[in-house]
């Protein structure tokens, strides 16, 4: 399946930089959860950063990218044909790319990114978080990949990584995991904004 030319504003600029944000289609049980992401949104837009993200129009996906909209933000979704339906592809944001595959959407997204960040998610927010990771542990790319933890929700994971770290699987890459616990924190650890 071929892929489809995005949906472009003639007006569209693209901003100096932009990061991607991995998180779930869901809305998780936690109204943190969707502030967090509505802060984002806000946060990248207030910035002049753009936002690459899954192309859904539902969950913290639509959340983080309604928001940003909301605030004059850039906001580039890249979705697989495949879920076009399923996640229910926002046909509202600056850009549209529906690419034929995941391997496709996730490769188009770590080329469009200058950094990486997961908010809560499910089994496809790991995947793409641990595919970044292990792309980077290769050096196919040095972008900084971030991990916001928004209420604990990844404590017990970063317990994991622990494990794996002292039990020799990491290769002393534990630390190219960054930690955050907030929207501010987050932008500064990707490097795309400097402290105050």
């Amino acid at each position: 399946m071929a892929e489809s030319a995005p949906q472009t504003p003639a007006k569209s600029i693209a901003p100096h930089k932009s990061l991607a944000v991995f998180c779930a289609s869901a809305d998780g049980a936690r109204p943190e959860y969707r502030a967090i992401a509505e802060e984002l949104g806000r946060a990248l837009a207030a910035r002049g950063l753009g936002l690459i993200y899954g192309g859904a129009k539902v969950g913290l996906m639509g959340a983080v990218a309604d928001s940003a909209l909301a605030a004059g933000g850039l906001v580039i979704g890249v979705i697989p044909h495949v879920l076009v339906d399923k996640e229910v592809a926002h046909r509202g944001i600056t850009e549209l790319h529906i690419t034929s595959t995941m391997h496709t959407r996730k490769a188009l997204m770590g080329e469009k990114a200058d950094a990486f960040l997961m908010l809560p998610g499910g089994y496809g927010t790991f995947e793409e978080m641990f595919e970044v990771l292990a792309w980077q542990t290769l050096k196919l790319h040095s972008k900084p990949v971030v991990l916001l933890n928004v209420a604990g929700f990844y404590d017990k994971l970063l317990e994991f990584l622990d494990v794996c770290d002292r039990e020799g699987m990491l290769r002393g890459n534990r630390h190219i995991l960054l930690v955050a616990n907030s929207v501010d924190q987050a932008l500064q650890l990707a490097g795309l904004v400097t402290g105050s």
